[in-house]
């Protein structure tokens, strides 16, 4: 009884731990930011591609 009420402990620990994070990452729009920082590398990667404009 004593392991499965130290497993539940760590378990809701656990889960306490991701809400948090995505609760903190979901107010501060993080997502669209690191998004936006990301845009200009790959918007040159993919200018780069060779593409068939054959119709």
């Amino acid at each position: 009884m004593k392991r499965i009420m130290k497993l539940l402990g760590i378990l809701l620990l656990i889960c306490s731990g991701f809400f948090i994070i995505t609760f903190t990452v979901y107010i501060l729009n993080l997502d669209m930011k690191l998004t936006a920082m990301i845009e200009p590398f790959l918007l040159k990667h993919y200018d780069r591609i060779e593409r068939d404009r054959h119709l």
